[in-house]
Formats: structure tokens, C-alpha cells, sequence
């Protein structure tokens, strides 16, 4: 199983994620993720920087682990086009180690260009829309298309990579299994559900290029004192608890905050590894190991507290964590 680790961007400035990144690398980490938001869930965050300018900046200081957004939404506030521009541009700079991750989004982020919020039903749509515009602006030469959501008009990508940018796709359950397994690299999830895991396979039978890449992500919040771990937690990640038909549908910081109000120290600490031990995350990965995934992002709690993270994934975490099988 490759492990990750999280460019949190809600909880960190941009300088700061890039010397994250290059320390992550350092670490021994095998792949990079970075959220890409407009906006923090909750103020106690307080962070919220243009991703892909940081994703360029990371290129530029890792030679080694692979880059991916987690994930994009490419619906709304961003064009599909301008995305596969995004991408190939990204794989350039990072000589064949990008990834583009692709969801249906939250309102949190995508409300702010003024054109409401679709249904979830619609947003699926126009998701397998954009997939088809990114894909078709990867296959080069000019490219048209006419949806029922989004047109583009005579367009081409000028820099193309040698290596074509895989494409990643978040579902949540076997309607959107169904509709991005056959065309999409790899798939993204959060939970350790199984049957994704198998229907994403049984959905890929007629492709040759053998099993997909499963990516999910695990929130840990590793300090040495157990009770700032979870005061962290709480604080920082109280809303995750909510599940994404809640989340992506909140419209703002406020939302989540009185989404979450009654959320105690105690629920965070029930779902999420809080403390020095090495065991309770390695338990939750294992969980995604055993339902078929092959790789998941790690997200450490708290944009100050990466350093001695760091130290700890190197010497104890990493060796406990490729030892799954």
C-alpha cells in the first residue's frame, strides 16, 4: 500500500505547504495530495490559497513523489477546459508525476461565482461532461463538444505531456461507480467500503490496463499529548463527521459551525486516531487495505504541527504502515 500525505490547504498558507512538501518527501512519503478549496470548512482553519500555484511551486521542490488534487471540481468555478490546461500543464512541471482528482464539489467552494447550487443528481451530470471535455482535450488536435451543460469551441491544449495525466474520480456509491469506473484511471474515496472497491473493478472488466489505483484519504491527529490531539481535532475537524450529502451542501464557515455545534471532543476522538500511538492509525489504514484500496493520504491535523509529524512518519509511522498488506 503507498501512503500520502495531505497539502491540507484549509489549514496552512501557501509558503508553508510548499516547505510541507518538500519535507514530506523527505519523510518518505510516496504521493502528495492538496485539497482544492475557495474557502476553509470551519475560520478556526483560517487558510484557503489558488492550489494550482502551489501545486507548481511543489514541482519545483520534490523529484520524487507523485502530485494529485483531492479533488478538483470542475463544474462551476472553474471551467472543464481550463482544467485540463490545469493538468497538462501540471504533469509538464512536474515531469509525469500529476494527477488530476475530479468531484461533483461542495457549495462551500463553488457558490462563490454567483450561479447557485445544482442538485446532486445535476452535478453528476455535468461532472461526467467535464470528464468527457478533459479527456478529449488530453486525446490533442482541436476539440469540440456540445452538452447539455457545458460547450467548448475549437479548443486545444498547446503543451501536451508525453505521458497522458491520469485521470481520478471521487465516488460515493454504485450510481457514480457506474457512470466513471469505465473511462476514469483512478478512483478516490473516503470511506473503506468494499463494494466500491469491487464494482469500480467489475465496471473496468473491458479495459486492459489492469487493476485501478483506489485512493482514500484518513484524517490522524498525532501530538504527543493525547488531550491537545483531540482539543486539535475537534477544534480543526469537527465537521468531517457530518458525511459529504451534509457537507457539500453547506454553504459556508458559519454552516459547518452551527452544523457542528454539539459535536463533542469525545465523537471526534471515536473517529479519528488522536494521540502519539502508532497503532490506532495503523488499524484505520489497514481497514482500507482490507476493503481494496491501494494507496491512502494521510492529513495531519493542524498546520503547526507538521514538523515533529514529520519525524514521527519517518521513524516509526512509515515502517508500521508498509508492513499491510
Amino acid at each position: 500500500m503507498r501512503i500520502g500525505y495531505t497539502l491540507m490547504t484549509e489549514q496552512a498558507g501557501p509558503r508553508d505547504l510548499v516547505g510541507f512538501a518538500a519535507d514530506g518527501e523527505r519523510a518518505g512519503f510516496d504521493f502528495e495530495v492538496a485539497s482544492d478549496h475557495f474557502s476553509p470548512w470551519l475560520e478556526e482553519q483560517g487558510h484557503a490559497p489558488y492550489v494550482w500555484s502551489v501545486l507548481g511551486a511543489v514541482a519545483q521542490v520534490t523529484e520524487r513523489v507523485e502530485l494529485m488534487t483531492y479533488v478538483t471540481c470542475p463544474i462551476m468555478r472553474y471551467h472543464p477546459a481550463v482544467v485540463a490546461q490545469k493538468a497538462a500543464t501540471m504533469q509538464l512541471l512536474s515531469a509525469g508525476r500529476f494527477t488530476v482528482g475530479l468531484g461533483a464539489g461542495e457549495n462551500l467552494n463553488e457558490h462563490v461565482v454567483g450561479r447557485g447550487w445544482p442538485p446532486a443528481n445535476v452535478r453528476h451530470e455535468m461532472l461526467a461532461e467535464a470528464v468527457q471535455i478533459i479527456a478529449g482535450l488530453f486525446d490533442g488536435g482541436s476539440f469540440n463538444y456540445a452538452g447539455d451543460h457545458f460547450r467548448v469551441d475549437s479548443a486545444k491544449l498547446w503543451d501536451l505531456p508525453e505521458t497522458r495525466t491520469p485521470l481520478a474520480v471521487a465516488v460515493s456509491g454504485p450510481q457514480s461507480v457506474s457512470r466513471f469506473a469505465p473511462f476514469a484511471d483512478v478512483m478516490v474515496a473516503v470511506e473503506p467500503k468494499a463494494e466500491l472497491c469491487r464494482e469500480w473493478e467489475a465496471h473496468r472488466s473491458a479495459r486492459s490496463d489492469g487493476p485501478a489505483r483506489k485512493i482514500a484519504q484518513l484524517p490522524v491527529s498525532w501530538d504527543r499529548d493525547p488531550d491537545a490531539a483531540v482539543r486539535r481535532a475537534h477544534e480543526q475537524f469537527r465537521w468531517f463527521g457530518n458525511g459529504w450529502k451534509v457537507n457539500a451542501e453547506l454553504p459556508g464557515p458559519a454552516g459547518f459551525a452551527g452544523a457542528t455545534q454539539f459535536v463533542t471532543e469525545q465523537d471526534v476522538a471515536g473517529g479519528i486516531p488522536c494521540g502519539p500511538d502508532v497503532e490506532p492509525i495503523v488499524a484505520r489504514v489497514k481497514e482500507f487495505a482490507d476493503a481494496g484500496f491501494t494507496d491512502v493520504a494521510l492529513v495531519q491535523i493542524g498546520g503547526e504541527h507538521q514538523q515533529d509529524f514529520f519525524g514521527f512518519a519517518k521513524s516509526t509511522l512509515l515502517p508500521a504502515l508498509r508492513e499491510i498488506h
